[in-house]
Parts: C-alpha cells; structure tokens; sequence
C-alpha cells in the first residue's frame, strides 16, 4: 500500500506529517528539555528539530509526548548564557522558549488527536553539542519574524530564502557513492515528494546511480537507486508547474521508488533525458495509445490499464491532489449476494458520479442554468486529499491528521460503510467523488482498525471501528476480490471505455463535457489558471493552496472516443446500420469467410507468430529482371505467381524449383497480383491503367478490364467482386460474373458497382476477412475505411506524412496496420478512428504480414524485421534480400513467407519449429 510503502525507510516516532502543510524541517541537535521541578530539575533525552514554522522535541522516552511550538506562538526565544558561579553546580548555555501554546503528540505513543497546552508557559532545551546554541538561537530568531509577518507571501518568500541559502552551502557527499568508479553525471538541489510533504535534498546522477541526500538526513542519510533497475520513469505536473520526475523500479505498481521535484524545469528535463538515454535497452517508454492497444488485446488487464492511464495523466500515490482515480463499478450493496451476469448489479460507466440520479442532476442543472460564467456543474470534485484520506484514514491516520490541523473528521463523516458511502455519492448535494486503486487491490487493512484507533463515537453511539461491508462480502479480504472480479467482469469490459472518455477523454473538457454533465470547477483543469502571472505573492498562494486542496482533473489523454475492449462477447454483436459504429465487422469471421487466420485456434495462431522470428530460408530464385510486385500461391501451394516491374507475369513450380512460365501484358510495369478462389484465373494489375485476367488451365491472358485513368496499383477479391485501386484517386468495385454467352473461360462481364473518391492517388487497398470492409491507403499519408455494402466512409485517418506503401486489417478486423515512407508503422482503431499506437521505425518498411499483435514486416534494406506492436520492441531482424522488400505471402498457418524484392529475388522461407 501506497502510504505504508513511504514510510518504511523511517522507523522514527517523528515523522514530517508532524509539521504543517508546506513546512520545512531544516535541522536536528541532540538536546535535553529541562523540567523544573519542585525538588530537583529533570533533564528528558531527545531530539531538538528546527522546522520552519515550529520547533519540535522528539524525547527518547516513547511514553513522553513528542513537543511542538509554534514559532507564531512564541513570545519570546533567547539564548541563555552559562552560569559560572562557584558555589552553584555548572549550568550549560540553554534555549529559553516563551510562548502561549505547546502541542502534545502521540502521548503514550499512541496515534490520537493532538492536545493543544494553552496558556502561557516557559520551556528551556539544552543542546548536547554547548556551541551550537547561539547559532540555533539566532537562526529561530529569524524564522520566528517570518512566522510573524502578517502576509503570507512574505513569510513564504523568507522561508524558501532560507532554504536555498542552506542548499546553496551544502553539496552531495560524493563519499555516499557506491563505488569510487562511478561517474557523476549532474548534481542539484531538489525536493522529495511524500503525501502531503517534501524534503528538500539535493540529487546527485551517475553513470550507475540516482541518490538522494536529504538536508537533514530523514528519514535517512542518502536514498540510492541502480539506474539498471529503473522500468518507467514520468514528468510531472507538481503545483500546477512542471518540476516533478517520479521513478519506477516495477511495471505495474502503481507506488513509484521516488518522486523528486526539482526547481526549474531544465535541470528535471536533462535529469530525464540522462535515465532515459541510459536505459533504452531494458525500457521502454510507453504512450497511452501503445498500453490501449496492449489493453484492447487482452494483454492487459482492467485494473493494469487503469493504473497506466493514471500515471500517464500526472496521478500519484505521493501527491494526494493528483492520486490515482478509479471508478465506483458496482451499485448494488444490498443484496446478499452480487450477481455478475445482471447489468443492475453495475454503475452506468458513460455517467459521471453527480449524473447517476436524475433528481440531482436536474437541481445541478438548474442551478447551472443560473449561473455567470464560468459555470461549472459540481461544487466539488470526485478525487481530492482529503477524499483519498476519507478512505485511508485507518491505515494512515497520521496523514489526516496532518491535513486537519491535528483532528480526525467527526465520527459520522468518516468511512464507516461501504454502502453508505455509495448512497451518499448518488443523493449528496456536494459528494461526487470516486474510489481509488485500493478498492481493487489485495490488502485489505484499509477496511480495517488495525490500529485500534479512537476514531470517535457515532450518533447512534456506535464506535467507529472496521468499515461497514456490503451484506454479499464475507470479510474484507472476500470484498476486494469481488472488486477485483467486478472490475474484470465482462460488463466492465464494454464499458470502460465510457467511463475513460470521462475522465481522461474527450468528455473531460468542451462541448461533449457540457453534453455528458461533465463539468467541474475551472480551477480544477490544467491550464484552468496560471498562478505564475498572478502578481500578488498572498492571492497567489492562496489560489495554489485552493487548487491542490480541492483536487485536479488529470491531464486529458485522449481527444476522440475511446475504442471498446476486445471481448469474447462481441462475437454476438450484429450488425449496425450506423456508419459511425463499424460493429459489422468487429466480431471475428468465421473460418469459410476469412482464410487467411481464422482457420486457426487462438492458442496455435500465437504459438506460430511466437516462431516466426525462427524463419529460414529455403530456396531463392532471380526469375525477373526488376523488382518484384506481387506473389499470389494456388491453394495447393504447388504453383507460385509473381509480378514484376519488367512487366511479366511468371508462374513458379515449387515441385521442379523452377519457373515454368512467362506471360506479358503490355510493356508497362505489373503493380500486383491475386489468385481468385477457383484456383484457375490468376488477375494482374498494371501501370496501364488496366486490370488483366490470366486464366492459370489455358496459359493465356482471359481478359481485360479498362477501368483507370492511371496506374492501377493494387487489388483485392472477396465474394466476385473486384476492388481496384488507382493512381486517378479512386477504388472502383466491380461485380465481375462469366459471361454466359460466352466460354466461361474466356469471358467475363464487368459491372461498375461504386467508384470510391479520394483526395489524392491511392497506393494500396486491402479486405477484412469477411469482406465487409474495405480500407484503403493514399499518397498524401490518409487510410481510409469504407463501408463495403453502402460504400460511404467510416473513418478517415491523417496519420502518415507520406506516401502509405501498405494496409491491412488485423484478423479480428478491429484494428487496421499502415507503414509508409515516412518510417512509421500506425495502428488505428476501426470503430473510433484513432491512432492507438505509433511506431516509428530505423528504416522505411514497404509490406507485411501481421496478427494484430506482431508484425513481420519487410523494410527498405532488404532485411525482415519482427515487430511486437504491444511493446513496441523488435523481436528479430532478419537479413533477406539486397534491395528493398516490395511483396510478401504467408500461408493460411503462418508457416511458410515469400518474399520479393527490388533485387529481383523471390526467397521461400520456412517457419523453424
């Protein structure tokens, strides 16, 4: 857990959630409090601690409370000098502190409210190092006239002046390195992020190491971090300005090793810079479009995904303004059991919290109705400090301790119940906030009084003790796997994406947030305000302290809608007539219409993909004078076709490894060819404009089709229809039946059936498996998706910045591949249109084969390249051809690749079991 993770490196009593919000603990002196007593003067052992807003005592004895003073509270602080008279016994110089209230602290070292001691009283510390003294008096001195400075502004600008004066005499103690080999990179002054606090420090960056060194050596004398270690690493947004940098040594916890925000954006930036560069062979920098793809696929769960989109929007567990948001998923904590199979049992996710009742929303509208701008619909926010302590408070009582000022909330406010929690969430005039990570992790203490905490006495004169939980949870362990179960349920599944778009979408801000009830206050978004230009120093602070203590929306992530997951479920989704929502074609096909995947069982499809890096090469054969533009293999895989540039047309035994025959259309180039289902008629596109039929039993060419007014580069079949792509900016699709007045093998009738526009020449063109779209990719770098039965456009995606060599459709028929000359592979969703991953490559890759997940891919060197799209990683590089690749088949069991290249080369490969 989160909060228990940060406070494992100190095993103190003290803690800096003993000092005020935004206060500094400077320095600390082994000291003595002297306690004048009636009969003899008592000295207590401990730790004098000089913060910048108060003085703190931390007796050795635990059952001692620990002292604090307010430095506003003082009257008088002096230094008193030694007494030297000979008949008394020696007296240290000591600190005599005057004020009108001392603040008792884990009396009995037990965590409870603080006791406020008013009135006025004199307290004497006596530090153990007697020369130190004078100097600790006068730096109290000096932060007790900031503490009195009647503006905050200026009490805030004399303690950062302090601050940076103390880091600017100090250094890191290169003696801490862990080795003396080690290089040191760059040092600065930085401060570590904890909940609700910061320590200032400097860092310190090596060729091996990240250390911390405190100023005041807590909660110990240097952190160190092994740069190798490091998996994700984030800029972040503290205070509204762009000054953190959190470090992850895990994948998926959602709890970094540390959290540093510097003071100028430039030494974080080359902070950055240098880990990132140092690491790019063991990590890899993930974009929220690469973990959608992951998530879409299966590759990542709910729970995973969730916690991603949170650390790519600037949340984290140290900053309790900006902590994790997960949602509310369940709405039923009545029943004696939950039932994941009723859609009731679940919260409408395309809703936020304050638009679940209607009722309420309707009151929230009319006032909005009513209000100046900025409007905003909710007075409050659904994630906030003092919402995330609301849930904590049992396992991190000190922390809302420290943000109310020594007090726990009133007893029938705190978390008592699970369901009336949820019922105040949908009825409260001003609650509208959602749950956070715990509620779907594995420790349940924080449904727990471990603790034994006095967290107060109800109303109805119940203690307030473990949380209330829902009738169908045995115990708290049994709840969070119900959460857990719920949060990965199938009705989850579909419809997170709706509550995505909410949070981290499109619906966060504008007019589709306006239409989705989605509004919050202005303060609330990034970029709502810039506090810097805000010229005086106390309405600055004052804006600062209202924006990070009413809670922040999360950077906006995604500007289009969200795609939904890939899940067995969709299988039964019929088709729509929308041609907004492609789900015709978002169920796989079945094995008769698409023979390319489908035929093959989910586990032996990625067992053959998993081998596909083990290609070899069996034969390669030069039958053509220029580059190779096409291969098409008859079902048999006994004869093999290929056209070329040198405009021939050449079919290849695979049995005499040779090629047996050679036929040419014209005298232009061939762009590209395919076998019709029949087996018997092989059709040739050419740069002629024209599309030829070569019939494969009578060895000559069948017909012709006149159909450009430029080159026709590629061509697909599906269902006696012919899609044809051109130069002249557009696809024609044909019905082409024989003509039945004629031999069957000789003619055929050719039937314009639409004639698809675009606005520049089209390079390639490709099917889904069942035919019921079309994708098409042009010159200018735009992939458009087509409706086959109403041939109207679904999508149209600018997402190369030049020529697009080739498209495909993955076998699931949700997501389209594209590379083009601009050396980028993209990835875009069918149903929403957006780009939900981007690679860009070493190199310009010309073809490839794919499964949705990985990528054989042949590039402008020659070589073939497997790529896994989920990491965005290469997976093997594989020497192939002297010249670019510009064509390539693979058989229905991804088995066997050819491969056809600029050097004239057709190569067969065998996948290696």
């Amino acid at each position: 857990m989160a909060f228990l993770k940060t406070q494992e490196r100190s095993k103190e009593r003290f803690s800096l959630l003993l000092l005020d919000l935004e206060e500094y603990y400077f320095e600390q002196h082994t000291a003595y409090h002297v306690k004048s007593g009636s009969k003899k003067e008592r000295k207590a052992r401990g730790s004098f601690k000089v913060c910048s807003r108060s003085v703190i005592f931390d007796p050795e004895d635990l059952e001692e409370p620990i002292l604090k003073i307010p430095l506003r509270d003082c009257k008088k602080i002096e230094y008193v000098d030694k007494e030297n008279n000979p008949f008394n016994e020696p007296r240290p110089s000591a600190i005599s502190i005057s004020c009108g209230q001392i603040i008792h602290i884990k009396e009995s070292n037990v965590i409870a409210p603080f006791r406020n001691d008013r009135g006025a009283k004199t307290i004497t510390f006596q530090l153990e190092v007697y020369s130190k003294t004078e100097d600790v008096v006068q730096t109290l001195l000096q932060l007790h006239r900031a503490s009195c400075l009647e503006k905050l502004g200026d009490h805030t600008a004399m303690v950062a002046a302090n601050l940076q004066s103390r880091l600017a005499r100090s250094s890191f103690d290169k003696n801490c390195f862990e080795s003396v080999a080690e290089k040191p990179h760059m040092e600065c002054a930085v401060e570590m992020v904890m909940p609700l606090v910061c320590n200032p420090g400097h860092v310190c960056i090596t060729d091996e190491n990240l250390y911390f060194q405190p100023l005041n050596g807590y909660p110990e004398h240097v952190i160190q971090i092994k740069l190798h270690k490091v998996r994700r690493i984030y800029k972040r947004r503290h205070g509204l300005r762009p000054l953190g940098l959190e470090v992850f040594c895990t994948e998926n916890d959602f709890c970094s090793d540390i959290y540093l925000k510097f003071y100028n954006t430039e030494d974080r930036d080359e902070v950055y810079y240098y880990i990132a560069s140092s690491l790019e062979n063991h990590m890899t920098e993930h974009t929220a479009e690469s973990y959608m793809l992951q998530w879409q696929r299966g590759h990542l769960s709910n729970y995973q995904y969730l916690l991603h989109l949170n650390n790519l929007a600037d949340r984290s567990c140290n900053d309790l303004s900006q902590y994790p948001v997960f949602p509310w998923v369940i709405a039923d904590y009545t029943s004696a059991q939950l039932d994941m199979t009723n859609a009731a049992t679940f919260r409408d996710l395309s809703k936020p919290i304050g638009a679940l009742n209607k009722e309420r929303l309707e009151r929230l509208l009319a006032r909005y109705k009513g209000m100046p701008e900025p409007r905003f619909m909710y007075g409050s926010h659904y994630s906030s400090p003092g919402y995330v302590l609301f849930y904590l408070v049992r396992v991190a009582p000190e922390h809302m301790l420290c943000l109310q000022n020594g007090r726990y909330d009133h007893p029938d406010r705190m978390f008592n119940s699970v369901g009336e929690t949820w019922k105040n969430c949908l009825e409260g005039a001003t609650d509208f906030k959602e749950l956070i990570p715990e509620f779907y992790g594995n420790d349940s203490k924080f449904l727990e009084n471990g603790l034994n905490l006095d967290l107060g006495r109800r109303q109805n004169g119940r203690l307030v003790g473990d949380v209330v939980l829902p009738a169908w949870a045995s115990d708290a362990r049994d709840f969070l796997q119900k959460q857990q179960a719920a949060l990965e349920s199938q009705y989850v599944s579909e419809h997170l994406h709706e509550w995505i778009d909410l949070v981290f979408g499109f619906k966060q801000r504008g007019s589709e947030a306006v239409a989705a009830h989605n509004v919050f206050h202005p303060l609330t978004y990034e970029g709502g305000v810039d506090c810097d230009s805000i010229e005086d120093t106390d309405e600055r602070i004052a804006m600062l302290t209202q924006i990070l203590e009413f809670g922040q929306t999360p950077t906006q992530l995604f500007t289009s809608p969200h795609p939904q997951r890939i899940t067995p479920r969709f299988h039964n989704i019929t088709r729509s007539s929308s041609i907004n929502s492609p789900v015709s074609e978002l169920s796989p096909a079945s094995p008769s219409e698409d023979f390319s995947f489908e035929d093959l069982t989910e586990e032996s499809r990625k067992w053959a993909w998993s081998n596909m890096g083990s290609l070899k090469s069996i034969s390669s054969h030069k039958i053509h004078k220029e580059a190779v533009t096409g291969i098409a293999v008859t079902r048999d895989g006994a004869s093999i076709f290929s056209t070329s540039q040198d405009s021939t047309l050449k079919m290849f035994s695979k049995e005499l490894k040779d090629f047996q025959r050679s036929m040419s259309f014209s005298n232009m180039a061939l762009s590209s060819c395919l076998m019709l289902p029949d087996a018997k008629t092989v059709v040739c596109s050419s740069w002629d404009n024209n599309v030829y039929f070569y019939s494969v039993p009578y060895g000559r060419r069948q017909d012709t089709l006149m159909g450009h007014d430029d080159a026709v580069s590629e061509m697909c079949w599906f269902d006696d229809r012919l899609y044809t792509a051109s130069w002249d900016s557009t696809v024609k699709v044909w019905q082409c039946a024989p003509d039945p007045s004629t031999s069957t093998h000789r003619r055929s009738q050719f039937e314009l059936l639409s004639e698809l526009e675009h606005d520049a020449g089209v390079n390639t063109v490709g099917l889904s498996p069942a035919g019921t779209l079309l994708v098409s990719g042009c010159k200018d770098g735009t992939v458009t998706i087509w409706d086959t039965s109403s041939y109207e456009t679904l999508q149209q995606v600018h997402c190369h910045t030049a020529t697009i060599h080739h498209t495909a459709f993955s076998p699931d028929s949700r997501h389209v591949l594209s590379v083009g000359a601009d050396s980028c592979m993209k990835v875009i969703d069918v149903q929403t249109g957006m780009v939900i991953s981007s690679v860009t490559t070493e190199e310009e890759q010309r073809c490839f084969c794919w499964d949705g997940s990985s990528v054989l891919c042949g590039g402008q060197s020659g070589d073939l390249v497997l790529w896994d799209l989920i990491s965005n990683t290469v997976i093997k590089r594989i020497p192939a051809h002297s010249g670019a690749v510009t064509a390539m088949w693979m058989n229905e069991l991804c088995t066997a690749v050819i491969t056809g290249g600029e050097d004239r080369q057709m190569i067969f490969w065998k996948v290696q079991t």
